[in-house]
């Protein structure tokens, strides 16, 4: 995917700079061309869309990457070193305030690919256009680049809703000569009704084979599954379900393939090995996979999804030996910045292929120099031998007096590195950033809210049939069961705090099973402070900041 920085993702609301100039290497002059040059064919609305993806992938840049303000300080998932939102996870209380830096950011982000997507909507009516060049008619071409934009602006807002609930609604461009000083917050049932019609408009243009690194019609589906779920409508959450899970291009992934399949494993987690994720390589599971690649054109900034939740085995030490040595098969360096709670790693059954080895990292076997080649022989404690396992430990759970643990286990899902340097932060590969079994699950959410148990347990032993977890029955399935199994499929890939939130859960859950923050959440902790630059900045207008600040 060509790698485009559209000048127009800055902040609609702060108006950081001008919002008329976007960088491109191939136009005269060689570094700057106007939207106004841009958008008048159908290749430079292409080269927008793939400019807001990439925006996009910025979820998961960096230390203070916004995937960790998704995810971490759940139920399932707690710090564990202690680095940007993870800060707030674990203290809550003052720490979580309109100043902070990473909910700033994240805000600013999100608006910024709000306002692509606008620019993109606005000038795509413009009269003199040429839409010739794609793979439809004139028409066909233009519904095409509208209903990836729309999309893309209905992605922005979900995380926007979910995190700081009534936000500004704008759907029109802002460029540097109409900066707005007099924002209001929408309501949040009418941001949600916007969303709904993004995506309703996207789900006839978007194809069910898309682009590599854009959503799938399967991708809008599922969003539409959801957001009617959040506005309590399981029919028509159900109705968009059933859309994906019929669909016989998309397909749980229940054998082994791809570039590991001769050796031990799992299907489970052949998807996630680099190779194996897009839907060229196999994938028929992936509803949207994100590209990456080193030192390509395009192919991302500083992805950090290792680094932030694999952890730091390399420095346990065993009787004042660190034992393990840092290898491209162990997935390079972690940094622990999150890790799984102890009810997690508690809630599967032993036999269920997500909690084996494969998928979570539970021991490491020391291995020799020629096992470990090219890199070097593991270090022998006193007593041991090659071959000797080393076990993780999540007896004693991550808490206020006991954290920055070493030997606690992890989630294998993101492992990968930069093969000569595996050291480094940083990995380049693919990401699945949605896939089949999260539909089932909403599936199965939405038969439940309907009563029907019975269809609602059978979906779920869809998804668990593969993993090879005990059937259920529907004498088992209640919400809190649904969100068990959420986590046990989903873990480091759904959006965890969104879920609890939509479900109404999240502040029970996140107290009753993270005890290294969730304890010192409150009610205020549900939606975050609207951040003190956004009000400052609306000069015009007094914005309320959300209750409890």
């Amino acid at each position: 995917m060509k790698y485009i920085k559209i000048a127009t993702i800055l902040l609609v609301l702060i108006q950081l700079s001008s919002c008329d100039s976007m960088l491109d290497l191939n136009e005269n002059p060689p570094h700057l061309v106007t939207s106004d040059g841009l958008f008048t064919e159908y290749a430079g609305f292409q080269t927008g869309i793939n400019g807001a993806y990439s925006e996009i992938r910025n979820e998961l840049n960096g230390a203070g990457m916004p995937f960790q303000v998704f995810v971490n300080g759940t139920d399932n998932m707690t710090p564990n070193y202690l680095s940007n939102f993870g800060v707030i996870a674990s203290q809550w209380g003052d720490v979580n305030n309109p100043e902070n830096s990473d909910l700033r950011n994240t805000f600013d982000w999100l608006y910024g690919i709000i306002n692509a997507a606008n620019t993109m909507i606005d000038r795509a009516e413009g009269e003199n256009v040429d839409w010739s060049g794609g793979p439809g008619n004139d028409i066909g071409n233009k519904n095409s680049v509208v209903a990836e934009a729309k999309a893309i602006r209905a992605w922005a807002y979900r995380h926007l809703t979910y995190l700081w609930g009534d936000v500004p609604l704008s759907l029109v461009e802002a460029a540097g000569s109409s900066i707005k000083t007099d924002w209001e917050r929408t309501p949040v049932n009418e941001v949600r009704e916007q969303i709904i019609a993004d995506l309703l408009f996207a789900e006839e243009y978007i194809p069910v084979e898309p682009t590599p690194g854009r959503m799938s019609k399967g991708a809008v589906q599922h969003f539409l599954a959801e957001m009617y779920l959040v506005i309590d409508d399981p029919e028509k959450s159900l109705h968009w379900a059933d859309q994906v899970v019929n669909n016989p291009a998309y397909q749980l992934v229940t054998q082994r393939y791809g570039i590991y399949m001769d050796q031990p494993g799992v299907p489970f987690m052949d998807m996630f090995y680099e190779g194996n994720k897009n839907r060229e390589e196999g994938n028929t599971e992936a509803l949207w996979v994100w590209q990456y690649g080193f030192q390509l054109i395009g192919g991302g900034t500083n992805p950090r999804t290792r680094a932030m939740h694999l952890g730091r085995y390399m420095d346990i030490v065993i009787d004042g030996v660190q034992p393990l040595q840092i290898t491209f098969d162990r997935g390079g360096r972690g940094k622990a910045y999150t890790a799984p709670t102890q009810w997690f790693m508690n809630s599967y059954e032993t036999q269920d292929d997500r909690f084996s080895n494969y998928a979570i990292r539970k021991y490491f076997i020391l291995k020799n120099a020629e096992e470990n080649a090219p890199f070097s022989a593991d270090r022998l404690p006193p007593g041991y031998s090659y071959g000797d396992t080393i076990k993780l430990n999540w007896n004693e759970p991550l808490t206020h007096n006991n954290w920055e643990v070493d030997d606690w286990p992890y989630s294998r899902k993101f492992e990968g590195s930069i093969p000569d340097n595996v050291a480094s932060d940083f990995n380049y590969d693919d990401y699945i950033a949605l896939r089949l079994a999260d539909t089932y699950l909403l599936k199965a959410e939405a038969e439940f809210k309907l009563g029907n148990l019975v269809a609602a347990a059978e979906t779920i032993n869809i998804v668990r049939r593969r993993s090879n977890a005990s059937e259920v029955t529907a004498g088992d399935i209640n919400l809190d069961f649904i969100l068990d199994e959420r986590s046990r499929e989903l873990f480091n890939e759904e959006y965890r705090r969104y879920t609890l939130l939509r479900t109404g859960k999240w502040l029970e859950r996140t107290k009753a099973y993270n005890l290294f923050g969730g304890e010192r959440i409150r009610e205020r902790d549900t939606l975050f402070p609207i951040p003190q630059a956004v009000i400052d900045a609306n000069l015009d207008s007094k914005m309320p900041q959300n209750p409890g600040w």
